[in-house]
């Protein structure tokens, strides 16, 4: 059985300044729906945050509804979404039942009968052929009671056993070990950050399961392959072949400019890791970086050449120069005001980090300007918590870790 392994769409994203990525997004499913087809994808894994925010736009949701009626002229039987951190459990269950008549099965959040997260996929001739432990985002509540007085320590070693527990009690579901001992793969789906994981600044914080709580040891040996999302570059977990990270479809920050976007194409052959391909996305729109001093900048933004893609770039600039912020400024949004538009578009002045130098010798000065718009929510906190004694910094900073996404669920 051929499975197709993506995960964190974001479809709704607002980039810098409210850029939007519809286009992209659409190119993007455009590609995936025609890719299911060439190469004959009988399941689609979606591992969490389809949406970029839980109330996502009215243009989000018809990317979402188009896409999944397009893939019923395909060769894929049967879809599975699970919710990840972004997304809202009550968005994406609203239409659940309606959706299985396409084949298409929902899980936003841990259900009210566990076993229904357990699903048996069949084949064309409509036999069992794959079995499919649909777990989402874990949140605190599915994991863990809060105990008063509980340390830092002791909280993050109850969040890491109760996922453990999580996916322990998934395994000894009763089709699970039926079907793996009849000679079925088992898939498992998860949103969560594991150890080792190399982050891009677009990921948000998750409490439950980050810090690297999460190992590979952690996914019991009955799995035959476990899809991961939430973390936008893709790679492997522990050095294990089936344990993956597909990535994102496009770049969703600046950090993620080097980053080869991707899918996984699953080629099941009885239990054990199946053969896994890895097929490349197509670029619609170059995220790009120019740093260094003001000539050099001006120099790359006028020479760029964006005819081979369909969608202009965005980028982002850091100038170092000793000249005066005023005067820097000035000469850029000259530049910047005769670029063509159609190739490459500069985003929002606060991504000007302008930069004096000292006389030989001294060190560079901090950057000028860093407006408040530059700071995520968790950076300020930061700042204000250098004014606190450094043995309670920790254990503040977590709990406004766990604050900030108690407030994302609401």
């Amino acid at each position: 059985m051929k499975v197709l392994h993506t995960a964190d769409w974001h479809l709704g994203q607002r980039f810098i300044s409210g850029h939007e990525r519809t286009e992209e997004h659409r190119r993007f499913l455009d590609w995936l729906g025609a890719t299911v087809q060439a190469r004959g994808v009988e399941v689609l894994v979606v591992a969490g945050d389809v949406f970029d925010t839980g109330s996502p736009s009215s243009a989000a949701l018809e990317l979402y509804y188009s896409f999944l009626v397009q893939l019923r002229q395909t060769s894929c039987r049967e879809v599975v979404i699970v919710g990840g951190n972004h997304d809202s459990p009550a968005t994406l269950n609203a239409p659940a039942r309606l959706l299985r008549h396409l084949r298409v099965h929902v899980v936003g959040c841990v259900p009210e009968c566990f076993d229904d997260q357990v699903l048996v996929l069949n084949d064309a001739d409509g036999d069992p052929a794959l079995v499919v432990c649909a777990v989402p985002f874990l949140r605190d509540r599915d994991v863990r009671l809060s105990l008063p007085g509980e340390t830092a320590e002791e909280r993050e070693a109850r969040i890491k056993r109760g996922i453990a527990d999580h996916y322990a009690r998934v395994a000894e579901c009763e089709p699970v070990w039926q079907y793996k001992a009849a000679g079925l793969p088992v898939l498992a789906t998860g949103h969560l950050y594991a150890a080792g994981g190399s982050a891009s600044d677009s990921e948000r914080t998750i409490h439950v399961g980050n810090l690297g709580q999460v190992t590979a040891d952690h996914f019991p040996a009955c799995f035959d392959y476990v899809a991961l999302g939430h973390l936008h570059r893709p790679q492997r977990v522990g050095g294990r072949e089936y344990i993956r990270y597909s990535g994102s479809p496009i770049p969703l920050s600046f950090s993620e400019v080097q980053d080869t976007k991707q899918v996984l194409l699953l080629n099941f052959k009885g239990t054990g890791c199946p053969a896994i391909e890895t097929l490349e996305v197509p670029t619609a729109r170059r995220l790009v970086r120019f740093h260094g001093d003001l000539p050099e900048v001006i120099e790359q933004l006028t020479a760029y050449d964006n005819a081979a893609l369909p969608l202009p770039a965005w980028a982002d600039v850091e100038i170092r120069s000793e000249l005066g912020q005023l005067e820097v400024a000035e000469q850029l949004l000259k530049c910047i005001e005769q670029l063509d538009r159609k190739q490459i578009e500069v985003l929002a002045r606060r991504h000007f980090r302008l930069v004096t130098l000292r006389p030989l010798g001294e060190a560079e000065t901090e950057p000028l300007t860093r407006s408040l718009h530059d700071f995520t929510e968790r950076e300020v906190f930061e700042r204000r918590l250098e004014n606190e004694p450094e043995e309670g910094r920790g254990e503040l900073l977590r709990t406004f870790d766990e604050l900030t996404e108690l407030m994302q669920q609401k």
